[in-house]
Formats: structure tokens, sequence, C-alpha cells
């Protein structure tokens, strides 16, 4: 007798079998060729397709319990779809196996091509998973990489001291200035190659001669170290700018959008120089108060306090007038803040929540220009600042009795 081979079945037949008594596996096998004989015509005899092995051996896995046989027959077929089903349901004409009565129901008939191209498919995605984490990065992988290990080779050493550094030191006009070397590393691999490090605790000379003759910003950790270095390089060498990292943050592991963030905030050198003097004097500061409440017990009137609140604001040039309509332009949208000195150039830009701070650390402020709205507190910080003129995109306050000239986009 004829075997179907497994590579050629197309279909598996899926039947259950019930029956009202105790019979064997050679009985199931006997009734289904018995009573199917001449049933389905010579073509499909099924003595006949097993012969010719267009039907595979019929498996019967049965079990007794109570005195009650149930089980599952499976056939194998490489016939079509309609000639497997005739099959199929012409097992279901059989109700006697033996001596007893029997019931058999196709529970379904399974197209395994359908089962081997799931496993196909299942089997694709894991290796093409695999592919891509291990074997095949993409384009943009690979251009990160190799623009990585670029910027990384382009680390040079500087002058003399032999300064970790940027290859564009020379060329640029700005420059850079941070604490070591794993700094410069991570500002080349996000492109800044005007960069250079201190490499230590003392400013070096290049670092010295730099400063007379480029724009050097320092760009230091955001923890009490870096305001130490800032200070001491204040100290030896002429910078213009000031960049901190967030706070607790050093620059080494900054990401680039935290890196670009950072440097549009640094301020100007001469902003954080008054802010260092304010804070190497707290005693001075402490004793006013003191000095005061004495000159209050001698004489209550304060003339000094009327003269403030009647003192008229100064009156705004028409260049003024322009260079403020720029700059609130340049402003939109950005929520920070210009500081400008009388000769209306920008000490500093600040984000507006810590805009009322910084005026309380600063004293005489030509003018402040941000992207927002005036309100009280805003107001009486630059009263005490000594703006002459507050400039914003609208105002809540619009007091006259100020000294301090408010104006808002609808001015210009």
């Amino acid at each position: 007798m004829g075997k179907i081979s497994p590579v050629s079945a197309k279909y598996i037949i899926h039947a259950g079998i019930s029956i009202e008594g105790v019979v064997d596996r050679p009985d199931v096998i006997g009734a289904i060729f018995g009573q199917t004989e001449g049933l389905l015509g010579a073509d499909l005899e099924l003595r006949e397709l097993q012969r010719s092995g267009r039907i595979g051996r019929i498996e019967v896995e049965s079990e007794t319990k109570g005195g009650k046989t149930k089980g599952l027959i499976t056939i194998p077929s490489s016939l079509d779809k309609a000639e497997t089903a005739i099959v199929g349901a012409a097992l279901e004409i059989i109700q006697r196996i033996g001596p007893c009565n029997a019931k058999i129901e196709v529970e379904k008939i399974e197209d395994i091509r359908i089962s081997k191209r799931n496993q196909v498919i299942e089997r694709a995605k894991h290796l093409l998973k695999q592919m891509m984490e291990t074997t095949l990065p993409d384009s943009q992988e690979l251009s990160d990489e190799v623009a990585y290990s670029v910027r990384v080779m382009e680390i040079q050493e500087y002058g003399k001291g032999r300064l970790p550094a940027g290859p564009q030191v020379d060329e640029s006009e700005e420059v850079i200035v941070v604490e070591g070397r794993a700094d410069v590393i991570n500002l080349l691999k996000h492109g800044f190659k005007n960069v250079i490090a201190l490499n230590g605790t003392s400013v070096p000379e290049e670092i010295k001669e730099l400063g007379m003759r480029k724009v050097l910003t320092a760009f230091v950790d955001g923890d009490r170290g870096g305001n130490l270095i800032i200070q001491e390089l204040m100290e030896v060498t002429e910078i213009d700018f000031v960049a901190k990292a967030p706070d607790g943050k050093e620059v080494e592991e900054l990401t680039k959008k935290e890196i670009h963030k950072a440097l549009r905030a640094k301020i100007a050198a001469e902003q954080t120089k008054m802010e260092v003097q304010d804070r190497k004097q707290p005693e001075r500061q402490i004793e006013r108060p003191s000095e005061k409440m004495a000159e209050k017990n001698i004489k209550k009137p304060q003339p000094p306090v009327k003269e403030e609140k009647t003192a008229a604001p100064k009156p705004v040039s028409d260049s003024e007038k322009e260079s403020f309509s720029e700059m609130l332009e340049d402003l939109i949208g950005t929520r920070g803040a210009y500081i400008l000195d009388n000769q209306l150039n920008i000490l500093g830009k600040v984000p507006i929540s810590e805009l009322q701070s910084t005026l309380k650390s600063l004293n005489n402020v030509h003018a402040v220009i941000f992207d927002g709205i005036i309100d009280k507190d805003i107001l009486e910080a630059a009263e005490k600042a000594n703006v002459s003129y507050l400039v914003a995109m609208d105002n809540k306050v619009k007091s006259k009795t100020s000294k301090v000239l408010q104006m808002t986009v609808d001015d210009f």
C-alpha cells in the first residue's frame, strides 16, 4: 500500500469519532474503507486513492471511558479542495463500527500550505529583526557613526600646553572655552569645532592670549565648580560671554538640543561680574536697613521717595525707538528678555521667568525689552533697577506716574 509523502500533502482531514461501545483501531479503519466502498465512484475509491498515494495513511487516536470510545481521525490528502471535501463528507455516512453505533463528524479540513506560509512569515520576521539589530544598520545610523568618528578624530592639541581643542580655534572669531577634554569631545560630536579646554584648574597662557584677540564664551558645568572657574577666568583674562549647563549637569553629558539652548541663553560677562560683586558684598547690603531705620526714627518724612514717584520718564529718541522695535520683533516667540546698557548694547538675554530676579541684582539698566506683558511686579523691579525704558508686547499697568517709560508694540 502506497504512502503519501508529507511534502506533497496539501490538506489534512480532521474528524471526531464517537462510538457507543469498545472497539479497536483496525475496526475503525475497516469501517471507513468498507462503508465508503462504491459510494464515490472509481475515481474516489479510498483504497485506490491510498494505493496511488493521493490519500495518505489514515491515523486513528482513541480512548475508552465508561464503555464508550471517543477519538480523532486524521487523513492527509493531495487531492484538490473539492475532492478532499467529498472524501471528508463521505466519512460522516458511517453509522456503525463493529457491533456498535457510531458517529463521525468532520471538524475541519486544514490547508497545510497556510500553516507552512504562516511559519515562513514568522520565521522571516525573526530573521529580519535579527538583521536590523545586528548586521544591517540603516543609512542614517551609518552616517551618524561615521560623522561621530570623524569629529572625535578632529580633536587636536593647541599651544605649548597641548590643550585639547577643535580644528577651528585659530580660524574662528569666536571660541568656546570648556573645562576638560570630555567636554571638547562632546561639542565636537555635535558639530562645534571652535572649542578649547582649560585642561586643569589654572588658566593656561594660551587662553589668556586667545582672550586678547578673540570673542571668548566660557561654557561651564551647572555646579559650584563652574561658578569658580568663571570667576577665575574673569580675573586673569578677557571673557565676553558666559554660558552654563543646566543645574546639576556637566557639559560632557549634554545633548545637542541642550548645548544649543545653553549657548543661546549666554549672558554678557559684565552682567556676571555685577552678580559676583553683589554676592561678595552681603554685609553692606545687610547694614543699610538698620541705617535707614535710624534715620526714620529721627525724621519720619521721606522726601526722596516722593521725588522718585514724581520723576518724569526720559523721552525716547527716534534711533532708540527703531532699535527697540527691531529687538522686540527679534524676541517674538522666544519668551526671552534683552537687557541693554546706555549704548544699546545687549548685556545679556534671560528667560522671562528669571527677569525679576535678574533685575534685582542689577542697577542703572538703560532698557529692558522682553516677549511678554508688563505687570506690577516687573514694573516695580524695573524701577528699583533704575531702568529707563521697559518695552514689551502688552501692558497691564500703564502707570503714568512711574519714572520708567513703558512701551508696547502699539507704540511702534
